[in-house]
């Protein structure tokens, strides 16, 4: 009997088409496996999921499954489950953003791209976990537990899309959807053995997404083959009128370039590393398997060039500062008045009061301090002003490197997954993991990582970041679809395979 949560989305959908396999019965199989593997109750407690949909999952499978035996045409994905973050509003379903100022809260309308996904007939399976308002970088700031890396379930999932990752990455969804601010799908995808891109800015809608930082703020897809990842990618990407900083443009064609990168190799591709984001503070084996991906880069045709980008090494200050200046803004909402969690008391000031101390946690009191502090009289262009130069810099920096190379490449994260607990309580040790992923949203270009192999010392993922220029979206996705058919060859099939087996409840 056939696995089908080992399949990859495409092979889902093919099967479908061919009538091999239902859309109830994927969706039931995923089902199952949740319940298996992710609840408090089950021996590997992952909890990828804050709240499952069961019965709208099934639903929508049993709807796709009667248009397909009556022949009507349906679209690629149609009845390929999907995972959402729990900060894409979904009408009729639970939105908390990881926070429990927001708990129970259950919108009366949908984002644009949950629309889209419905529109496509992909039944969502449930929301997954995050750090609260993706505000961390391990999923351990959640209000309602931490997420644990399938890999190992003393480690992290990354954040703040951990839940995402985590739930792909232990076969309870073929795809899923992230947002990255400073790093939030990309760091997840690396240290969980999957794939994640951050498109470029304005190519997915937020409408109806929970803000963090808006200037940096970007949905995109998650999936555990690059090829996956750009289907999902081309079904959630376009204009939308509803939001004031999507791009006017077509979406790009994101499955044929991965087809051309698998099929053409990429000669005359001038692939640009990073001088500033590969030396001292990377683990050993993180940096042995970002040479060997290069050397598979070499293989594929591709010619490779060093690049600097000086300003990156005031990256990770510029970014902490805009970020919490925005967050200090877009959470003033979230007051006790209009919506959320209510913490009575005898005046308007107290009440506030009360509940924000309640309801948010620690990580998120920091940050908005932080950018209050910023933003206020005296201080605004000292630090907020300055951060805006810095983010200038980079940006110039990176159009001086794209003079040189096609794309530019780092190692995603610094280091493989670091276990739950040893750096929550350390806020710079935690910023620090978002280092080579950052200065990606202060230019607002898209990025993927994608599994590079696991480091040699703890047998953990290792990711392998791809920059491309704004725009130009489908150049990620021949680069990765190369990179990924090459590496795959040297593994013997995806490297999920090599992840150790989950105990499953009985």
């Amino acid at each position: 009997m056939t696995d089908w949560t080992r399949a990859s989305a495409l092979e889902m959908a093919d099967a479908m088409r061919a009538g091999t396999v239902t859309s109830v019965e994927l969706v039931q199989a995923h089902l199952a496996r949740i319940e298996a593997v992710d609840g408090v109750d089950t021996p590997s407690h992952i909890h990828a999921f804050l709240h499952v949909d069961a019965q709208g999952a099934l639903e929508t499978a049993a709807a796709v499954d009667a248009d397909r035996a009556a022949g009507v045409e349906l679209p690629l994905l149609a009845g390929v489950p999907i995972a959402v973050k729990d900060l894409v509003v979904t009408q009729g379903i639970p939105t908390t953003a990881g926070s429990r100022i927001l708990e129970g809260w259950v919108p009366p309308y949908d984002a644009t791209l949950t629309t889209k996904l419905k529109a496509q007939r992909m039944p969502i399976l449930g929301k997954t976990n995050m750090d609260e308002f993706a505000m961390g970088s391990s999923t351990e700031y959640s209000g309602y537990g931490a997420t644990h890396n399938p890999w190992d379930l003393t480690r992290i999932p990354g954040g703040s899309g951990g839940g995402s990752a985590a739930a792909i990455s232990a076969w309870e969804a073929p795809l899923a959807i992230g947002s990255d601010t400073g790093g939030s799908i990309r760091q997840p995808a690396s240290v969980t053995g999957t794939v994640g891109v951050k498109p470029t800015y304005g190519g997915v809608s937020r409408y109806g997404a929970v803000a963090l930082a808006s200037s940096l703020d970007q949905l995109g897809p998650c999936g555990r083959t690059v090829a996956d990842t750009a289907a999902l990618h081309e079904v959630i990407g376009g204009h939308d009128p509803m939001d004031a900083t999507s791009l006017d443009e077509p979406v790009p064609a994101c499955l044929a370039a991965v087809r051309d990168g698998q099929e053409n190799g990429l000669a005359g591709v001038r692939v640009g590393v990073i001088k500033e984001l590969t030396g001292e503070g990377f683990q050993e084996g993180v940096r042995l398997r970002f040479t060997q991906s290069l050397d598979a880069l070499r293989a594929t045709g591709a010619e490779i060039v060093e690049v600097s980008c000086p300003s990156f090494e005031y990256a990770l200050a510029a970014y902490y500062l805009i970020l919490t200046s925005e967050a200090s803004s877009n959470l003033a909402k979230f007051d006790s008045v209009r919506f959320g969690m209510r913490q009575e008391r005898d005046t308007i000031e107290k009440t506030m009061l009360a509940t924000r101390a309640e309801g948010f946690g620690d990580e998120v009191k920091r940050r908005i301090i932080l950018g209050t502090y910023a933003l206020s009289a005296g201080y605004y262009d000292a630090y907020y002003g300055s951060a805006q130069k810095v983010r200038t810099l980079v940006q110039r920096d990176f159009a001086a490197a794209f003079a040189q190379a096609d794309v530019l490449v780092s190692p995603t994260t610094p280091t493989t997954p670091f276990p739950l607990g040893e750096r929550v309580d350390d806020p710079l040790a935690m910023y620090l993991n978002d280092i080579a992923t950052i200065p990606v949203n202060l230019a607002g270009i898209p990025a993927m990582s994608l599994p590079a192999g696991v480091a040699p010392e703890d047998g953990l993922p290792v990711g392998f970041q791809i920059i491309a220029p704004a725009h130009e979206d489908a150049r990620l996705y021949r680069v990765g679809g190369a990179l990924e058919k090459a590496l795959m060859q040297s593994w013997g099939g995806p490297l999920m395979s090599q992840a150790p087996e989950l105990e499953v409840a009985k």
